[in-house]
């Protein structure tokens, strides 16, 4: 229960990411690329400090080197799907697409960790997936060539939160989180150069173009590293499988973000969709406490 309330905070900050994104895409001008190497900069500049102080340089040596790295590229690649997406596409319909990312994670516990997943989890996990189309209501002109884009970012995100399992306990989350922050930095230095050479306007190299654009890089770091370290602290005190349907309360936020920042105002269907969404999440809940009940007795 612990690992599900650290991830439900964690849901309900994390689309913050998304919307500074679309805000520099749109009002700074400022490419994909390089507001994705923000991201993971100043994630690393937030993090970094903190673990120094906490164990020294000795601290920056995780005992599962590659793997954390691979959580930060995998990350990286992820983050910078999304961001072009919500450049070309609504950001409604790019969650939309995003939200198969439960299913993929679903999967992958089920058929290699052979995590338990019941009936009742699957059930769950559908009407949660059912609440958030409510909610998005993609229109049916997104699914061309570009929703590819947020099913790459999906899978990979997918593979992201298998790797935090996977990994357990064997580092500490802010060590895991500083060293996927070097690895989305140095993956997405190389991303720019290379797509810039190629003459990429997605990968062009720029600056914010005002004090509000530099305090929002800045916030677009740390709150993806505060976000994502609890994510790792999430999937080390429970099951993959428990906390996947917890990923659509992201649409919460993203609702009232989409209100507030771009003057989105949900209807009332999509009111309905976020309470079906809110109820699949306590019924999940509702369903473990149960559970666990019966193997104390």
């Amino acid at each position: 229960m612990r690992g599900v309330a650290i991830m439900l905070f964690a849901m309900l900050i994390l689309p913050c990411m998304d919307a500074i994104a679309k805000y520099m895409a749109v009002y700074e001008g400022m490419s994909p690329g390089q507001v994705t190497f923000y991201r993971f900069f100043f994630q690393l500049v937030s993090t970094a400090p903190l673990l120094f102080s906490a164990g020294g340089l000795r601290a920056f040596y995780p005992k599962r080197p590659w793997p954390n790295i691979l959580r930060g590229v995998l990350l990286a690649a992820a983050a910078l799907f999304f961001f072009v997406s919500v450049k070309y596409m609504p950001l409604a319909d790019v969650f939309a697409i995003y939200f198969v990312e439960p299913f993929i994670l679903t999967c992958l516990s089920a058929l290699i960790l052979r995590e338990k997943v019941g009936w009742r989890r699957w059930s769950a996990i559908a009407v949660g997936f059912g609440g958030a189309m409510v909610v998005i209501q993609p229109s049916f002109a997104v699914f061309g060539l570009k929703s590819l884009l947020p099913v790459a970012c999906a899978f990979l995100f997918a593979c992201y939160l298998f790797l935090n399992r996977a990994l357990g306990s064997a580092d500490s989350p802010l060590t895991m989180q500083t060293v996927a922050g070097i690895g989305g930095t140095l993956f997405m230095a190389a991303v720019i150069a290379v797509g810039n050479g190629f003459g990429a306007v997605d990968f062009e190299p720029s600056l914010p173009q005002s004090a509000l654009g530099w305090v929002l890089v800045v916030a677009l770091g740390t709150i993806s590293g505060w976000g994502h370290l609890l994510v790792v602290k999430a999937f080390q005190a429970a099951p993959i499988s428990l906390l996947a349907p917890f990923h659509y309360f992201e649409i919460v936020s993203a609702t009232a973000l989409g209100y507030i920042v771009f003057g989105d105002f949900p209807t009332p269907s999509k009111w309905l969709g976020i309470l079906v969404i809110v109820a699949s999440g306590l019924y999940i809940i509702w369903r473990e406490r149960q559970v666990q009940k019966r193997k104390r007795a």
